[in-house]
């Protein structure tokens, strides 16, 4: 393969695992904190799988193992760990903004910290030649 289409690809993978678990994230927590209420027993465990919102984050969390699964596959993990920890960001944003989560000022430098990183690892070859 290519090294040009290895990057397209690479990048696209990266994409699509970023995006899976946000989007993953943010349905189960909106559907845990909108949805039927865990009291420990089994039941209310049924019964909270089966909220709409917990299902979409279940699917997509499913989706995001299997592409960061695919990702992992032919890119290496030093490259992908830091490439798609964006997501902890637009996690942060999500939560913030849809969720009314309160961010302290730490969090934000700590997640500023993450962009830092992953623009640095952004910038290096997905695959270490041998």
């Amino acid at each position: 393969m290519s090294s040009n289409r290895l990057v397209r690809k690479t990048r696209l993978f990266a994409a699509i695992v970023i995006v899976t678990n946000v989007l993953g994230n943010f349905a189960l927590s909106w559907g845990m904190k909108h949805g039927a209420a865990l009291d420990g027993s089994p039941l209310s465990f049924v019964m909270v799988v089966f909220n709409p919102w917990v299902l979409v984050g279940i699917s997509l969390l499913t989706g995001w193992v299997l592409s960061r699964m695919a990702l992992l596959s032919w890119a290496d993990l030093s490259y992908v760990i830091p490439v798609t920890s964006v997501g902890f960001v637009l996690n942060a944003i999500m939560g913030a903004v849809f969720l009314d989560e309160k961010i302290s000022a730490l969090r934000w430098a700590g997640t500023v910290c993450i962009v830092g990183g992953t623009v640095l690892v952004g910038l290096t070859a997905p695959k270490t030649e041998r």
